[in-house]
């Protein structure tokens, strides 16, 4: 079809999802650009089958959540809050269905030509749940609660650059000590929900927000419940009555809950049951690839993982493409042990890959002086499969003469008790749009989720520093020349085997409708959902 007449269709569709036209006023135009009439018929259909309607009560069946989960920003570690915080709250920009950054409580934003000084207007007309109306007081307080030199926040690390950071009547202005290129990207960091401020603070456990869901229920673990905000400032957008997020850990449960139609959603589909859901006739599997991926980060700071041949010995011990196909069937990509994916801009795709080499793990191994079994904790809590994942690896180190002893941990705690915490263990990562928003949130020295421990090594000092030279750098080449550096850093000297990484897999009952475009930032449309699905 010529782009012309793609782009008449695409206008009279909109149309007629508007209700600006009638179905045969649609299907005539259709038929004079050039489409056949049973085509034209089905265009019609599929344009009215995903014309959003308000209405209905959304579940949402998430494999995601802890008892120990809190409305406190800086505490959210798992994509139950993310959910949670992109149901209740706003923040300064968001990452579209396009996967392209936009202005979400501000309208606008510039920078300085060293991108040091940023200017943000903040959006007009926008009232929290109580009724306040935003201003730039409310978000400088709000992003302030993540910078105190006694903040524990996970995202303290992306605001590590920020000198000053203060309200300038309708707008936020944020002086930087070295410039960054990305600093509007990191505050679309789930963390950074803005909140109401009295004096200069703001209460962080409080549920009030800009959202386009009210608070009405949160149990730690087992739910959240919200009810439309019918003052939301987004036109066409946040189209059920209420909404219902589950925290379903257990995979099977979950699944069974979208076979048996007690969920109209569920992510995290485990990857071999893929085509049985795909056969029950009220589902539809919806799959996104992006940046997800799964790890086994070994903490550098605890023996035996301080030893680098040990870490290398491990690394080589692996048969990645036997992960990815029997625990991601295929739906997935091989990992080279550093966390940047072939969806982001400055993938270092010049980086040899690694391969499953029995000799030199070996050889590596002796060369440690270590002996005796390794402990492994998994749990199916980090990623479905993740227990099997572990058993793989442990077959495949045990032909380099590496013994593994796989610790199955409980799933309720998992992320409080295990992750971060033991010296070997399995994760997961959503990845982030950008190389230094990613490293910022796991492997800067600063952060709080440097699962890796990784600080005090020759080649995380260099990696440091590089990630600072690298936000400052305007010039794409020079900056992709240090982005691959630091890739090779990770790779080689840091504690993170990353085998692998997985597609975002989704069952969705087919009553629910979503644009064509659906973001992979996150899982559930960038964990959007809520805001951008509705009932058919």
């Amino acid at each position: 079809m010529k782009s012309s007449a793609k782009r008449h269709l695409e206008k009279q569709t909109l149309k007629l999802q508007r209700g600006q036209i009638s179905r045969r006023q649609f299907v005539r135009s259709a038929v004079t650009a050039g489409v056949v009439l049973p085509t034209a018929l089905s265009l019609a259909d599929q344009a009215i089958a995903n014309t959003p309607s308000m209405g209905g009560h959304f579940k949402a069946g998430l494999g995601h959540g802890s008892t120990t989960d809190s409305l406190d920003p800086a505490t959210y570690e798992n994509g139950f809050m993310t959910m949670a915080s992109f149901s209740l709250y706003n923040h300064m920009t968001e990452v579209g269905p396009d996967g392209q950054l936009r202005p979400e409580l501000v309208e606008s934003y510039e920078a300085t030509p060293d991108a040091k000084n940023w200017i943000f207007k903040v959006r007009s007309g926008v009232e929290f749940h109580n009724g306040k109306t935003l201003d730039a007081e409310d978000i400088v307080a709000s992003l302030n609660y993540h910078r105190g030199p006694d903040s524990k926040s996970a995202a303290k690390g992306n605001l590590s650059g920020v000198e000053v950071l203060r309200a300038d009547g309708d707008n936020v202005i944020a002086e930087l000590n070295e410039g960054n290129a990305d600093f509007p990207v990191l505050l679309s960091d789930y963390h950074f929900t803005i909140r109401p401020s009295s004096e200069g603070t703001i209460d962080p456990t409080s549920p009030i927000g800009t959202g386009p869901y009210s608070y009405v229920n949160f149990d730690p673990g087992v739910r959240l419940e919200g009810a439309r905000n019918p003052n939301y400032f987004k036109p066409d957008t946040a189209f059920f009555d209420s909404i219902e997020i589950l925290s379903i850990i257990d995979v099977t449960a979950r699944q069974n809950a979208a076979l048996n139609d007690e969920v109209d959603a569920i992510d995290r589909v485990d990857p071999k049951t893929v085509a049985l859901l795909s056969r029950a006739p009220h589902l539809a599997i919806l799959e996104t690839t992006g940046t997800l991926h799964y790890t086994f980060p070994m903490r550098v700071d605890t023996a035996p993982f301080d030893n680098l041949h040990l870490r290398t010995a491990l690394k080589l011990a692996v048969k990645r493409q036997e992960l990815v196909d029997k625990i991601l069937f295929g739906h997935g990509a091989l990992g080279n042990d550093h966390p940047i994916s072939t969806a982001n801009q400055f993938h270092a795709s010049n980086i040899p890959q690694r391969e499953f080499d029995p000799d030199m793990a070996r050889h590596h191994y002796q060369q440690s002086g270590h002996s005796g079994p390794i402990q492994l904790s998994a749990s199916d809590a980090a990623f479905a499969g993740a227990v099997d994942a572990a058993q793989l690896i442990a077959a495949s180190a045990a032909e380099c003469g590496i013994e593994i002893e796989v610790i199955r941990e409980p799933s309720d705690g998992y992320w409080s008790n295990v992750w971060n915490k033991k010296p070997w263990g399995a994760c997961y990562w959503g990845g982030r749009p950008t190389e230094d928003w990613m490293f910022s949130s796991a492997y800067i020295a600063e952060t709080e989720w440097n699962d890796t421990a990784w600080r005090d090594t020759e080649g995380a000092i260099k990696f440091n520093q590089i990630v600072v030279q690298a936000r400052s750098e305007l010039d794409s080449d020079k900056r992709r020349a240090l982005y691959e550096e630091a890739q090779l850093l990770i790779r080689d000297d840091g504690g993170a085997l990353v085998p692998m990484f997985a597609n975002h897999i989704h069952a969705l009952n087919r009553r629910i409708g979503h644009s064509d475009d659906v973001a992979a930032n996150w899982q559930m449309d960038g964990s959007k959902a809520t805001e951008r699905w509705w009932f058919v």
